[in-house]
């Protein structure tokens, strides 16, 4: 305990959990009485025990929100990614305090002061939280970080990672010269620890050493690097390093055994049957919502088009495991867009694409009708977009293990189509393969829950489409 709080980063997260414990009670006793107050009688009835009760929906919701990484060292300013975040610990917190009240009925409030007081509750912390981000030093939170190794496998944080917005979640100070390593980083970023490397690393406040060497092969101080494990300095390979900090796996830093032997890659039945349940869920949810829409553009379509042209288009696609099945879109492009039978990518401002088609690309329109192809268990909710069997067998032959995103059913929505924009060459395939294995190794209902959310941002500002 006492060592945690020798860390300045856990001094401020420790303030900051408790300022939202504070707000959390603060919210439901204001809930209680704006809910009351113009009833003496009731208020008095129903607010007994409230210290108590304060106390364990502040435990619960709290609780949620460490699930969810809110109280993490590397915290991402992102306005809109930590909404996001909220907004699902919110969830998972309300879920909670539901099941708490199942167990313990003497705990439970009333759903209007448990809705008030929830909402009050998002609107506080979510305002506070913004007003601490920008009032303490983002370099705060960041890990300090010592890369061990300057060749070329080190370089590439410099190379790939220039961008401030690559390094929120960390600060390099600096590489370490693996033996007979031929030095590629800038000259003024090397380091040369004197004496034992744990006193060198604790007088500097180190929170990870990030291991890059070229040849590992007889070339690690395995002795030194255990004594910092020891010491509660964490030791990590680089390439694991590039896929937590970039949201990406790096290709290039990547080996068969290093995929075999990393964590992740859940396909127990357990997560397939929840992946599946959440599926039909929201593909009711949103086909509910938006069945209105969907009669429109097909009006649309026929107004454009004229009787006897399709409203519907259907492509064939691979599915999981390299199974081909019939994707179903609203159509956006000509009828001729490919007589001649080749498959092309789309380009930007493509002639072949529809006055209509034009806006539903843009709003992600016509996509709705995947819907179905949800629902049949074909595609599901979140996953790797799925594409043509003509560029995936040319793409299989040429980017290595590209085939690894067919381990997933593919989805309507997903993580490469955040992070990366409209896919139109191989090169963009190769990109956008790393957020796909980043997904399929990390991919759990909570991730899912965050893709979705920040899908309506991609949404709502219409980026990424075509």
């Amino acid at each position: 305990m006492f060592r945690f709080l020798h860390r300045k980063a856990n001094r401020w997260l420790l303030l900051l959990a408790a300022v939202d414990m504070v707000l959390l009670g603060f919210s439901l006793n204001a809930a209680m009485f704006l809910r009351y107050f113009s009833h003496p009688d009731d208020f008095a009835k129903f607010s007994r025990h409230m210290p108590e009760r304060s106390l364990a929906f502040a435990v619960i919701m709290l609780l949620a929100m460490v699930a969810l990484g809110h109280y993490q060292s590397h915290m991402r300013t992102s306005w809109f990614g930590v909404l996001a975040r909220q907004c699902v610990g919110f969830v998972l917190g309300g879920v909670g305090v539901f099941i708490m009240y199942y167990l313990l009925p003497q705990a439970y409030v009333g759903r209007g002061v448990l809705t008030i007081a929830l909402l009050l509750a998002f609107g506080l912390m979510m305002g506070f939280r913004l007003i601490f981000l920008r009032l303490v030093d983002a370099v705060v939170f960041q890990r300090r970080v010592l890369i061990l190794g300057a060749g070329n496998r080190a370089s590439q944080i410099q190379t790939r990672m220039r961008r401030h917005a690559d390094r929120i979640g960390f600060n390099v100070l600096g590489f370490v010269q693996g033996e007979g390593e031929a030095v590629q980083v800038r000259p003024e970023c090397l380091v040369t620890p004197e004496g034992p490397l744990v006193n060198w690393a604790l007088q500097r406040q180190v929170d990870e050493i990030v291991v890059g060497v070229d040849d590992r092969r007889g070339g690690l101080p395995m002795r030194d690097l255990l004594e910092c494990r020891q010491n509660g300095i964490d030791v990590t390979d680089l390439a694991t390093f590039f896929e937590r900090e970039s949201g990406r796996v790096q290709l290039s830093l990547t080996d068969p055994s290093w995929l075999v032997y990393s964590s992740g890659f859940d396909t127990t039945p357990l997560r397939r049957f929840s992946k599946r349940c959440s599926d039909l869920l929201i593909a009711i949810l949103v086909l509910s919502l938006t069945w209105p829409l969907m009669l429109l553009v097909a009006l649309a379509i026929r107004i454009e088009s004229g009787s006897g042209q399709p409203i519907l288009y259907r492509q064939e696609r691979v599915g999981a495991r390299g199974k081909p099945f019939q994707l179903i879109k609203f159509r956006s492009m000509r009828t001729d867009a490919e007589l001649d039978g080749i498959a092309r990518w789309a380009n930007k401002d493509d002639d072949r694409v529809t006055r209509v088609g034009r806006f539903t690309r843009k709003v992600r329109l016509d996509e709705l009708p995947q819907l179905w192809n949800v629902l049949k268990g074909e595609m599901s909710f979140i996953g790797p977009r799925p594409e043509r069997p003509q560029f995936v067998t040319d793409l299989g032959q040429k980017i290595r293990y590209y085939d690894l995103r067919h381990c997933l059913k593919p989805g309507l929505a997903g993580w490469a189509q955040l992070r990366y924009p409209y896919g139109a060459s191989e090169a963009d395939a190769e990109e956008k393969l790393k957020y796909d294995l980043y997904y399929v190794k990390n991919h759990n209902l909570l991730f899912d829950l965050l893709i979705l959310f920040q899908t309506v941002e991609v949404v709502l500002f219409r980026r990424g489409a075509r």
